[in-house]
C-alpha cells in the first residue's frame, strides 16, 4: 500500500549518486526520505555520462529497496562521454549522443540492453535528444532540413537502437519515454510524441519550473499543470507522471509549487529528483506535510477539465501562452488534437503548424463551435481566413501602447491604467464585425477582443500583448474580458491566481507566492444554474450573489462568489447544482 490515495512519492537515483551508495549509506537515506515525504518507488540509473553503475552495485540496491517494500525501476540517460573509437570533433550540447556514429550507436544498444536485462519498467531521463551537427551527420542529413532528419533518426534509434534490443533481452519490459519541459522545441532536436507513441510503453513528463524570471527557459509556472494535460491528452491512460527538481528554487514555495500544480493535473507519479540532493534538505520536510495536504485536497475529485487549446505536435508560436492566460485563472486544457465536437476551443499561433487548420476552423464554427483565435494566428493564417470569410479582420503591422481600455456595450466600462502595454494594431470591418474590448492611448484606440458571426457559431480574434508577461498588467475589469470568452461558463476575476476545473463540478484555486505577497479577493462568476460553492475541506457553504453580466455585449443573470486567497494556500469549492 502506497503512502497516498491520490498518487506515488518517487524519487530518482542517477548513476553518479548509485555508484557511492554504501548499505550504511542508504540506510540512513532511505529512513530521511521515509520520514519526510514516503517513498512508494524508485527509478535506479544504470548509466549516465562516462559512468555504468556495475550490477553487483545495482543489485545491492535495488534488493534493499525492495526489501523496505519500495517498488524498483531502471533509468537510463542518453549522455556519453567521448571514447575509443568514436569520431573526434563533435561539438554535442550537454554531450548527447551522436545517433549516427557507428560506435556510439553500438554503445547506446548495449545500454538498453543492460538495463532491460536488470529491470522489468525502464525509464529515458530527457537527454534522449540530438544536436549535434557533425560531418557525418550533415553527410546523412543530405538536402533534408534538420527538423526532417532527426524525426527519421530518432524514429529508427527508438525503435532499433532502445525498444527493440530492451525487448529482444527481455519481452516483459516496459521502455518510458520521459519528455523534458520545453514543449515548443521537441521537433528539432529529435523529440516526437506523435510518432513515438506507437513505439513506447508510456511517457513521462518534465514540470519543473524553478524560477520563471530568472532561469534560462522562462517557463511559467502553470507549465507543470497544463504539461501534463498535454501529455495526457496526446497519450490517453499512458502518462506516468510528472518530474520536478529542486534546482533554480531559491526558496520553498516556487519549489513546491512545481509539486502542487503536478498533482492537481491528475498525475500519477511524483517524481522528485535527485536522491542525493533530497538528503538533510530544507525543501524535503515541508513537501512531506504538503502532499498529505494535496491527497486529502484530492480525494474523490473528477478529472481536469478546461478549454481545450489546439497546439498540434511538432509546432510552436506564441509558446506558453496558454500557461500565461492560466497563470491568471482561465482553465485551460491543451491538446495536440483539435476536437471537432468541443464546444469552444483556443487556437494560439502554434495551431498554424497543422496546414488543415482553417478547413477544421471554418467547419466547427460554421457548425455551431465558438472559436477563439490569437492576434498571431491572424498573422500567420490571415489571408486563409479572410478567404474563407471567417473574418475580415487583418494586423497592420503597427503597435499601440495601451493606457485604457473599453469594455464595450457598459457605458461605464472604461479603465485607464498608468501602465503601458503594447499590443499589435487589429483593423476590422466597422458594424461587420464587433469589438467587445478596445484599447488605446489618446483620443485613438483599437480592438483587443474581436467578435465575428459565421454560421451558427462565433470567432472571437483576441490581441495579445507583445510581451506575453503583459497579461499580468491587464487591469481586472479588462482581462475579465478574455476570461468570459475562454471560459467554459465558469470564470474568476484577480490576478496572480489559478483556477483548475474538474469534471464533477469541484474547483481548485491557488494563489502563488510572488510578486506582491497579500491575499487577493477572486469574485467566481457561475451560471445560475450553480446555486452555492462548497469548500469541500471545511465544509463551509458560499451562497451566491445575483449579477448582471455581460455575454459578448449582452447581458444576462449569473451568480458571483466571493473568497480571500492566501499566497501558498489552495482551496477546493464543489458546484452544487439545485
Amino acid at each position: 500500500m502506497g503512502h497516498f490515495r491520490n498518487f506515488k512519492t518517487v524519487v530518482y537515483i542517477p548513476a553518479w549518486t548509485a555508484m557511492g551508495l554504501t548499505k550504511e549509506k542508504l540506510d540512513y537515506d532511505f529512513a530521511y526520505l521515509e520520514k519526510y515525504i514516503g517513498l512508494d518507488k524508485v527509478y535506479l540509473e544504470t548509466h549516465r555520462d562516462e559512468k555504468d553503475v556495475d550490477r553487483e552495485q545495482i543489485l545491492m540496491i535495488r534488493d534493499f529497496l525492495e526489501q523496505k517494500g519500495v517498488e524498483v525501476s531502471g533509468g537510463i540517460t542518453t549522455t556519453i562521454d567521448d571514447f575509443e573509437g568514436t569520431e573526434a570533433g563533435k561539438q554535442r550540447l550537454f554531450n548527447t549522443f551522436c545517433y549516427t556514429d557507428p560506435a556510439m550507436r553500438q554503445r547506446l544498444r548495449e545500454i538498453s540492453e543492460y538495463a532491460a536485462g536488470l529491470f522489468d519498467e525502464v525509464i529515458l531521463d530527457d537527454f534522449y535528444f540530438t544536436n549535434c551537427s557533425c560531418e557525418r551527420c550533415i553527410r546523412e542529413k543530405g538536402d533534408q532540413d534538420w527538423v526532417s532528419f532527426r524525426k527519421k533518426l530518432m524514429t529508427d534509434v527508438s525503435e532499433n537502437l532502445i525498444v527493440g534490443p530492451a525487448r529482444a533481452v527481455n519481452p516483459k519490459v516496459k521502455m518510458i519515454i520521459k519528455y523534458p519541459n520545453w514543449r515548443e522545441s521537441y521537433h528539432f532536436t529529435g523529440y516526437l510524441p506523435g510518432e513515438q507513441g506507437r513505439i513506447f510503453d508510456g511517457t513521462y513528463t518534465g514540470t519543473e519550473t524553478r524560477s520563471p524570471a530568472y532561469t534560462d527557459q522562462h517557463l511559467p509556472e502553470y507549465l507543470s499543470y497544463s504539461l501534463m494535460r498535454y501529455m495526457d491528452n496526446a497519450w490517453p491512460g499512458r502518462n506516468g507522471g510528472g518530474w520536478f527538481d529542486t534546482y533554480q528554487c531559491w526558496s520553498i514555495d516556487r519549489y513546491l509549487e512545481q509539486a502542487y500544480l503536478t498533482a492537481f493535473s491528475g498525475a500519477k507519479e511524483l517524481m522528485h529528483f535527485q536522491w542525493s540532493d533530497l538528503i538533510d534538505n530544507p525543501f524535503t520536510a515541508p513537501m512531506g506535510l504538503m502532499l498529505s495536504r494535496i491527497d486529502r485536497l484530492l480525494e474523490g475529485i473528477g478529472s481536469p477539465t478546461g478549454v481545450p487549446v489546439c497546439i498540434p505536435h511538432e509546432s510552436c508560436g506564441e509558446n506558453h501562452l496558454e500557461m500565461r492566460f492560466g497563470m491568471v485563472g482561465a482553465a485551460m486544457d491543451p491538446t495536440p488534437h483539435f476536437d471537432p465536437d468541443a464546444k469552444k476551443i483556443f487556437l494560439t499561433e502554434s495551431a498554424c503548424a497543422d496546414s488543415g487548420i482553417v478547413s477544421k476552423l471554418e467547419a466547427f464554427v460554421r457548425k455551431g463551435g465558438d472559436a477563439v483565435i490569437t492576434s498571431g494566428f491572424l498573422r500567420r493564417a490571415g489571408d486563409e481566413l479572410r478567404k474563407a470569410g471567417l473574418t475580415q479582420a487583418w494586423l497592420t503591422g503597427s503597435s499601440i501602447a495601451v493606457t485604457r481600455y473599453q469594455v464595450t456595450g457598459d457605458y461605464s466600462g472604461y479603465e485607464e491604467h498608468e501602465k503601458a502595454v503594447l499590443f499589435p494594431e487589429i483593423c476590422h470591418g466597422n458594424n461587420n464585425e464587433w469589438s467587445l474590448l478596445n484599447g488605446g492611448d489618446g483620443d485613438f484606440h483599437a480592438s483587443l477582443l474581436l467578435r465575428c458571426s459565421y454560421g451558427k457559431g462565433r470567432l472571437y480574434v483576441m490581441a495579445v500583448p507583445e510581451n506575453q508577461a503583459g497579461l499580468y498588467d491587464i487591469p481586472p475589469a479588462a482581462l475579465d474580458v478574455y476570461k468570459r470568452i475562454l471560459s467554459d461558463g465558469i470564470y474568476a476575476t484577480g490576478r496572480g491566481f489559478s483556477m483548475f476545473t474538474y469534471d464533477d463540478g469541484s474547483l481548485i484555486l491557488y494563489r502563488y507566492v510572488k510578486g506582491n505577497l497579500r491575499p487577493e479577493r477572486v469574485t467566481i462568476h457561475t451560471g445560475t444554474e450553480v446555486s452555492a460553492l462548497r469548500d469541500v475541506s471545511s465544509g463551509r457553504r458560499f451562497e451566491p450573489v445575483e449579477e448582471v453580466a455581460w455575454e459578448d455585449f449582452e447581458r444576462r443573470k449569473a451568480h458571483a462568489y466571493t473568497l480571500l486567497l492566501e499566497p501558498g494556500r489552495f482551496v477546493r469549492l464543489k458546484c452544487e447544482k439545485e
